[in-house]
């Protein structure tokens, strides 16, 4: 089996290395694939466009399933939905919100990219990591949140903005009904101390949702390799 492994915003994917150097089957091959702003060229104008680039890197991979984290889960949903990949598996995903709560996260991602375009990326990086949902990560080994760290501060700030005003939560169409109606639906991980995602994970009400114990929003630094035996048993 072929995986393709998208990562979360501000991210790249060397933060998958974790979870690949614990997969438990050798026999699978996993490619972890840049987003778009992301190393994975330039964010283009428009959800579907970002949708269409990350699409053609997959089918590139040859990928039999795409997992995705946060906005890489996004992704991987918007993916099958559109017929772009066969299956996923969603980590710490918001499927969609409703139009009326589209202009309140607008206006909180144009925040965000202002602070990017005017301060730059080490002030977004020390503001975006003092919020509340990754407050678990400080139990993740020192030297580990370091580099990711020194990688997240080598990325563009403008293509981060970018990224942002295109492929923010308010840009994407808002799958929720599509994802419950998808047989068999895709199997969706959490993190068992991530309550604001939980939350979101119990709404949507998939059959096939994980709570992966010790982690909050980010199972990739917190628990790569619970979280890989995890995703090798999903997709077998």
């Amino acid at each position: 089996m072929r995986v393709a492994l998208l990562h979360g915003f501000a991210g790249d994917p060397r933060a998958w290395d974790g979870v690949i150097a614990a997969w438990p089957r050798a026999t699978d091959e996993l490619l972890a694939v840049a987003l778009p702003g992301h190393g994975g060229g330039d964010v283009q104008p428009g959800w579907d466009a970002n949708l269409e680039v990350v699409g053609r890197a997959v089918a590139a991979a040859r990928a039999d399933a795409v997992v995705g984290y946060s906005l890489g889960a996004r992704v991987a949903l918007g993916l099958v939905v559109t017929g772009r990949a066969p299956r996923a598996a969603l980590i710490s995903v918001n499927a969609g919100i409703a139009d009326a709560d589209r202009p309140a996260r607008r206006a909180q991602d144009a925040r965000w990219a202002e602070l990017l375009r005017e301060r730059g990326v080490a002030a977004f990086a020390d503001a975006w990591q003092a919020q509340p949902l990754f407050a678990t990560q400080a139990r993740a080994a020192a030297d580990v949140r370091a580099a990711r760290r020194a990688r997240r501060l080598a990325l563009d700030p403008a293509q981060l903005a970018r990224s942002l005003d295109a492929m923010g939560l308010a840009a994407m169409p808002d799958y929720r009904d599509a994802v419950r109606r998808m047989q068999p639906p895709p199997p969706l991980v959490v993190g068992a101390d991530d309550s604001k995602f939980v939350a979101i994970a119990r709404a949507l009400a998939l059959p096939d949702t994980h709570a992966l114990a010790a982690s909050g929003h980010d199972p990739t630094l917190e628990q790569p390799v619970a979280l890989a035996q995890l995703l090798a048993k999903l997709l077998r």
